[in-house]
């Protein structure tokens, strides 16, 4: 843990109508002895949220943005922060005191790291999220001295980038809102030849409220911007083998049907954008696909 404030990270939260979970978590930010530039986007809330945070926590800069532009209002954040690396937290996570600070070691030990995954913590039990054991398992192999496990994609909640890779990457696609955003700029990222790693050692910590039903519209809004993404980066044949195997493992209901009928809807612009990764990125997939079927085999047989 450092023991002066840290300059070298800043913390962005892009949030929307999640008043209590900023004016429960913004307190956690600030406690931290990196002393860390703290950056709320509020993407057009109507809760009250950036007055609240303004009124109790004016050293946080709030960007109060007229529409909703669901995760790429990070991207606002991003440019506004003063630092080289910036922390991605949700509204409902926040990270481990020291996390920072070591992960900006590791940055600025490696220049080919654009990112560094956190392990993440779920609910006030602390339990691991189950994406932590997936990407502990990475059949990627890792690039000499990288640290952690590589990746090629990670989860916003609890990451920290170099900022002016993830600038020059695009950032957070402003068509995808929020669910499943985080593949397209993680394999750009690579294509970009940038190293992805998640390290356990540096802990985030996330507390999703329990939502009654479910959450159907970011379920919908993840199966559009999977088959975007599938559509956006990847060869037809292996676009078209992943959508078959996609669609076959979507749970046959509404939300599925209103997700597909969304992606097809933004055919025209996948057209139009349309740009295939480098081979090496599509080597990648194709490596933690075989994984994933053969996961999904021995579960068949067990």
């Amino acid at each position: 843990m450092p023991s002066q404030p840290d300059p070298r990270v800043s913390i962005v939260v892009a949030s929307r109508d999640r008043r209590e979970q900023l004016l429960d978590s913004i307190p956690r930010h600030l406690a931290l002895a990196e002393r860390p530039q703290v950056i709320v986007v509020d993407n057009a809330s109507s809760d009250g949220g950036p007055d609240a945070i303004e009124r109790v926590h004016p050293e946080v800069h709030v960007i109060r943005l007229d529409e909703n532009r669901g995760g790429a209002g990070r991207n606002v954040g991003v440019r506004a922060a003063e630092s080289p690396y910036v922390a991605f937290s949700d509204d409902d996570s926040w990270w481990r005191p020291g996390a920072l600070s070591r992960a900006a070691d590791l940055l600025d030990a490696d220049p080919r790291l654009a990112l560094i995954q956190a392990r993440i913590l779920v609910g006030p039990e602390a339990r691991e999220d189950a994406i932590c054991a997936e990407m502990a398992r990475s059949p990627l192999p890792a690039a000499e001295g990288q640290v952690g496990h590589p990746l090629l994609s990670f989860v916003a909640c609890a990451v920290v980038v170099r900022r002016s890779a993830f600038l020059a990457a695009g950032g957070f696609p402003s068509r995808f809102g929020v669910g499943g955003e985080e593949e397209i700029i993680g394999w750009d990222l690579v294509a970009d030849g940038w190293l992805l790693s998640y390290v356990p050692e540096i802990v985030g910590h996330h507390c999703p409220p329990r939502t009654p039903g479910g959450r159907p519209e970011r379920r919908e809004i993840g199966i559009r911007n999977t088959l975007w993404t599938t559509w956006l980066r990847r060869p037809v044949g292996a676009a078209t083998a992943r959508t078959t195997r996609e669609l076959r493992r979507f749970p046959r209901d509404r939300v599925t049907a209103r997700g597909i009928a969304r992606a097809v809807g933004g055919l025209p612009w996948i057209l139009r954008e349309r740009r295939v990764s480098p081979p090496h990125v599509e080597a990648m997939r194709r490596m933690l696909e075989e994984q994933q079927l053969a996961s999904e085999s021995r579960r068949y047989v067990d």
